[in-house]
């Protein structure tokens, strides 16, 4: 009687750790593709997902969710991405002019029917008077038969003079740059384009394919002298199949040639390894990056191998070796962990 009771113990014990460890995974903060500012003293996280998901924080650990950017949807989506049905993807958030301006993409899955929004607006925070997002259409779009590039994962830079460009791309002929005009809303006219990044595509890849040529989610960081531009090459949300992982080049301009370690050109294929999945985070990527708080930090998404490979919120200590090169330790992934705190 007394080891049946005692291995009736054992097992509500072992459900109950099971229980409270399901519920801490549960409560981590789930994202695809994040971005992150800082208002005040509070920081806001953005990212994929229905009108595009949106987190506050005081302190970058415990995120409460805010609700959504667009309560319904932009109004030329459908155009651009006719299969469009609310799910909003790669934002890019950025202050300009005493406003702060919040970047989008809409698209068919795998195609070129894509498009590149914005929406303006004075405030982050959601219970201030003045909080209210106005969408300023479409800035850019991809067209199946006419175009050989696609329209997602904006970032925009600014370079020495103040000038803003816009870097995006997925795939197909890889990363391209634009120059932005001077309200941040559109094209600048004379347009100016430069291709940034490309992994190899085959010959007689047909034109609907992206094919094998691995390569999205484009983010330029200003350093000293440098713009640091990361790409995700690899696949993503493919769970125990996903292989996505982070290169990095630089240039001391920001149009490039954008040169790994080894001095190739990531127009022509290169990019040297900066952070790749393990045993405990089978992929990730999709990065942004910040100096806060007289600090740099990564920002990404990894899948966590034991939790079925849910995309989870990072945030990593950027250092710099003694070459300028940015250097994060894989060892954070396991130990940052967010808490996604209740609604209010």
């Amino acid at each position: 009687m007394k080891r049946r009771f005692l291995q009736l113990v054992v097992t509500v014990f072992a459900v109950f750790l099971f229980s409270v460890h399901a519920q801490i995974k549960a409560a981590e903060v789930v994202v695809h593709d994040p971005v992150m500012a800082k208002e005040g003293e509070i920081y806001y996280l953005f990212s994929t997902g229905q009108g595009i998901s949106f987190y506050s924080s005081s302190n970058m650990h415990d995120w409460r969710p805010e609700g959504r950017i667009f309560a319904g949807e932009p109004a030329w989506a459908r155009k651009a991405a006719p299969s469009f049905r609310g799910f909003i993807w790669a934002p890019d958030i950025q202050f300009h002019d005493g406003k702060y301006y919040l970047y989008y993409s809409v698209s068919g899955f795998g195609q070129l029917t894509s498009g590149i929004g914005v929406t303006v607006n004075k405030t982050l925070n959601p219970r201030s008077p003045d909080y209210h997002w106005q969408d300023q259409g479409m800035i850019l779009q991809s067209i199946p038969g006419r175009d050989l590039w696609n329209a997602i994962d904006p970032n925009i830079v600014t370079d020495d003079k103040g000038q803003a460009w816009m870097a995006f791309g997925s795939f197909w002929t890889g990363i391209k740059l634009v120059k932005l005009n001077p309200a941040w809303t559109g094209l600048a006219e004379p347009q100016e384009w430069h291709a940034i990044a490309q992994r190899a595509r085959p010959a007689f890849t047909p034109d609907e394919s992206g094919g094998p040529a691995q390569i999205e989610a484009p983010f330029i960081f200003r350093r000293g002298d440098y713009y640091y531009l990361f790409v995700s090459w690899g696949l993503c949300c493919q769970k125990e199949k996903s292989t996505y992982h982070l290169v990095v080049g630089r240039s001391k301009t920001v149009t490039g040639p954008y040169l790994d370690k080894e001095g190739k050109d990531m127009a022509k294929g290169g990019g040297t390894l900066f952070l790749t999945g393990n045993q405990e985070w089978q992929a990730l990527g999709h990065n942004s990056a910040y100096h806060m708080d007289g600090k740099d930090y990564l920002v990404l998404h990894a899948y966590e191998t034991a939790d079925n490979y849910l995309q989870k919120l990072k945030i990593l200590d950027m250092q710099w070796d003694a070459d300028l090169w940015p250097v994060v330790d894989a060892s954070q992934l396991n130990t940052y962990r967010s808490v996604k705190l209740p609604a209010k």
